[in-house]
């Protein structure tokens, strides 16, 4: 039988960006599964990600610069970038779920 988990991402606590890997709640070779939350006025300084990025707004807003574009992601809507320099902010708070997609030969 198949591994399986359910996360109430609603009700997990979430640590400060310091402590971010604190916030990774699954992980494996293939992707990493993290909450991520800013306050009002939050930000999240600039990340080299060198994999694939899925971030879906599960409360509240962020402005998320992804290389020169700038998107606004609401509470509902997905975000999927390829590898880039990725930047966050918040006018109001928010909580975003966010997974990493590893490059390479297991997912082709």
């Amino acid at each position: 039988m198949a591994k399986v988990q359910v996360f109430n991402l609603k009700s997990m606590s979430v640590q400060p960006y310091e402590h971010r890997e604190k916030n990774v709640f699954y992980q494996t070779k293939e992707f990493k599964a993290r909450l991520i939350e800013l306050p009002p006025k939050g930000e999240m300084p600039p990340c080299e990600m060198s994999s694939y990025v899925l971030f879906y707004g599960l409360a509240g807003s962020a402005e998320i610069r992804v290389g020169e574009e700038i998107f606004i992601l609401k509470e509902g809507q997905c975000l999927i970038a390829e590898p880039a320099t990725l930047t966050m902010r918040t006018a109001h708070g928010v909580r975003i779920l966010g997974i990493q997609i590893e490059l390479g030969d297991s997912l082709k």
